[in-house]
């Protein structure tokens, strides 16, 4: 599986993001989809999570303010990001995992996007 993420930029406080990762493969509607992100000089972290059967899971710091959903037709994920804050200003990378593993922590991740930055400006 290979994952290539879009729609990072530059934002002011307040603003919103829409984040895309297009998967390829054929097997897209069975795996478990997420998002982590990493700042400067901090440790990856998870922000989202939507796994093949809708559910969603989301990280205390973003719960009410980011959304996750999918589009099996078209081999992509997305996390719409409203209210955004400077503590929000990260690369986000996209992730994958099959049946059975979820993608809320590292470990549980087995493929990877390359990432595309986010700057949330005050």
């Amino acid at each position: 599986v290979q994952l290539v993420e879009s729609g990072g930029g530059l934002v002011q406080a307040g603003g919103s993001l829409r984040l895309s990762c297009a998967a390829s493969g054929r097997t897209f509607s069975t795996y478990n989809m997420g998002w982590f992100r990493q700042a400067p000089g901090k440790e990856r972290e998870f922000v989202a999570a939507i796994s093949w059967s809708g559910g969603r899971y989301y990280a205390d710091s973003v719960k009410g303010r980011f959304t996750i959903s999918r589009d099996n037709a078209k081999n992509s994920v997305y996390l719409q990001m409203d209210s955004l804050e400077p503590g929000d200003t990260a690369v986000y990378y996209c992730a994958a995992s099959p049946r059975g593993k979820l993608p809320t922590t590292r470990s549980q991740v087995d493929y990877w996007g390359q990432g595309t930055q986010v700057t949330v400006s005050s």
